[in-house]
């Protein structure tokens, strides 16, 4: 193999993952070229990245008219593979016109009979969690061998003067009901502020909703680095965190690229599906209530279809006894 395509454009957390495509393939191809396709926004992601050679972006606010670009882009790179992670027709057709010599992907693709070599996609097998990880894996066993890597971001050491130790907080997530409640947020600083210097992270979107939970906590030991860093030097603040409390959302993955400490609330969401935080020291928090109507949807929505959001329910002294923070 000499040349190599990874396609992954769908959220950040899902190219997060990507990467443990990309090591596993440098393991056993340490001379070819790897290249990841990514939608743009998700680029930074792999900023200095040691090995990969190039990252191809496909701007989707003009979808068909870049679309046809990338392709005329891809074909003249003649890859010898090109490995689709996604289910989705639009990566279907990049994927079966991009020239490569082999192409894989999932059989859930609709134009997966299109491509050289098609994988089963299954959330669990055996009633055993199949982690994402795992079936993206599978698309290059045949390539490599059986055995999945964790993903891996190459954060530069943070030049900000950061108060130690330290906790980050990720709040929030483009969908509500995957979102801890706020005042539990609250809650959970008002807790841990008094032994803890507490930065909250998010996108430039979240910083408003940080500043108001700062307010709401009233605690001079909070700060907010919503929108002041890009995704890697977050992933670099919260690879030297005591605990990051993250949603089932981007952030995870942050921390399971970096191997960080991670507390992960899943509120509409269930380990089932498979995106579960992959650091060394990890743990899922979720309501303990039973709920008939839970999941109710893979990726969330943005107001509960209920109206009472009792997956949100996870009791923040709960959350810090269990962890003796």
């Amino acid at each position: 193999m000499r040349r190599i395509l990874v396609i992954q454009t769908a959220f950040i957390g899902d190219a997060i993952l990507a990467t443990s495509v990309l090591e596993k393939l440098h393991a056993y191809y340490p001379q070819a070229q790897l290249d990841l396709l990514v939608r743009k926004g998700n680029e930074s992601i792999c900023k200095d990245h040691p090995f990969l050679h190039r990252v191809l972006i496909f701007d989707k606010s003009s979808k068909y008219k870049n679309l046809w670009k990338l392709i005329g882009e891809l074909r003249r790179e003649k890859y010898d593979l090109v490995i689709n992670l996604q289910r989705f027709f639009t990566t279907g057709l990049i994927t079966v016109l991009s020239g490569g010599k082999e192409t894989i992907g999932f059989d859930k693709n609709p134009l997966s009979f299109l491509f050289s070599h098609r994988v089963k996609h299954a959330y669990n097998k055996d009633g055993k969690l199949i982690h994402e990880i795992d079936r993206n894996q599978k698309l290059i066993a045949r390539y490599t061998d059986e055995q999945s890597v964790k993903p891996k971001l190459y954060p530069k050491p943070s030049t900000r003067a950061l108060k130690t130790p330290y906790i980050c907080m990720a709040p929030f997530s483009i969908w509500f009901t995957k979102q801890y409640p706020e005042k539990h947020w609250v809650e959970l600083i008002k807790l841990l502020a008094p032994k803890y210097t507490i930065y909250l992270m998010g996108a430039p979107s979240d910083a408003a909703g940080c500043e108001r939970i700062i307010q709401l906590a009233g605690s001079p030991n909070v700060e907010s680095l919503a929108g002041k860093l890009n995704l890697l030097e977050s992933a670099g603040v919260m690879k030297d965190a005591a605990m990051n409390f993250v949603n089932d959302s981007a952030p995870l993955h942050l921390t399971s690229a970096v191997n960080a400490p991670c507390a992960a609330f899943f509120c509409s969401t269930v380990k089932a599906f498979g995106f579960t935080p992959l650091s060394d020291q990890s743990i899922v928090f979720e309501a303990e209530e039973y709920l008939t109507c839970k999941p109710c949807g893979l990726h969330g929505y943005k107001a509960c279809p209920l109206g009472h959001f009792k997956c949100g329910e996870i009791s923040p002294k709960r959350v810090v006894d269990t962890l003796k923070l």
